[in-house]
């Protein structure tokens, strides 16, 4: 088999810092550089709904030195996005579904609503005169809101950030009030006071905040919507680095250290084949192609 070099560094292509992604990588990328036995650099590359940093890693050699921290987003933009220079499909090759997190909806101390009935009825009686923050278009942030929305018949103003760092910032300082945002980028804020937690969007409680009620149960019958994280590389990269790389990431899985730390993120584990992430990624491209097209939603 053929080993990683080591006279060069892993590159990590990935979203803004504060958001769920950075928080993972950040979690993941010391103890998966130690099992590959050389320097991991995590390279954010921020804008356009994470399709900057998909697309420098999709054009990237596919030699195992470049990886992409794959989100829901990016099966998200195949419908959203009008033209794409790349295609997430086609372009990468999975190795492995590493963690999934529900969104938490949140909205700013000021706003008065203290539970999703209660956010929803304020929405009804003040048709788009609430902003929702989210970490750019096609994020779970967005397309979460955007559900929601559609469910209730309610109108907000989308207000896209460029990543879940400045979308959450803008949250804290009230320039927005309401957010659908990645567990592990608000938890902290929850706790707190910063921001007032309404509910989760996945379809259980989070074991982060396990007294938030899922969006489902406070209300909105058919809710759901979980963010998940995985790492691919840019199609053509041999067979055996993938193998390499997916046994690695499984091992660093496992640490009791790293398993802690994503628990108190909010992330849960998850670590599949790459065959079960490969179809993963095109269940996940046809979910979100219905959800962009019912809504209408379109970016050029």
């Amino acid at each position: 088999m053929r080993s990683i070099r080591t006279n060069r560094s892993v590159s990590s292509c990935r979203s803004p810092p504060g958001g769920g992604t950075d928080t993972l990588a950040r979690i993941l990328g010391t103890k998966l550089a130690e099992g590959l036995a050389q320097q991991v650099v995590l390279d954010n590359r921020p804008g356009a709904g994470a399709n900057i940093g998909a697309e420098l890693a999709a054009k990237a050699p596919p030699d195992g030195y470049t990886l992409l921290m794959g989100n829901i987003a990016h099966t998200i933009n195949m419908t959203l996005y009008r033209k794409l220079n790349y295609n997430f499909v086609k372009d990468f090759s999975a190795v492995s579904l590493l963690a999934s997190a529900p969104n938490i909806v949140v909205v700013h101390p000021s706003v008065p609503a203290k539970s999703i009935k209660e956010l929803v009825a304020l929405a009804r009686a003040r048709p788009g005169a609430l902003d929702y923050a989210s970490s750019g278009s096609g994020s779970s942030a967005h397309l979460a809101a955007v559900l929601m929305l559609e469910l209730t018949k309610t109108k907000m103003n989308h207000v896209p950030y460029k990543g879940g760092g400045p979308a959450v910032v803008a949250l804290i300082s009230g320039e927005v009030s309401v957010g659908f945002a990645t567990t592990p980028s608000v938890i902290n804020h929850i706790k707190s006071g910063k921001l007032r937690a309404l509910g989760v969007t996945g379809a259980k409680r989070s074991a982060a905040a396990p007294e938030l009620p899922t969006v489902e149960e406070a209300g909105i019958p058919g809710y759901e919507v979980s963010g998940w994280y995985g790492i691919l590389v840019p199609a053509g990269t041999p067979a055996d680095i993938i193998t390499r790389l997916h046994a690695e990431s499984l091992k660093v899985l496992k640490i009791p250290d790293v398993v802690e730390r994503m628990a108190v993120a909010g992330f849960e584990p998850v670590g599949n084949s790459p065959a079960e992430f490969t179809a993963f990624i095109a269940n996940e491209v046809d979910k979100w192609a219905k959800v962009v097209k019912a809504a209408g939603t379109r970016v050029d």
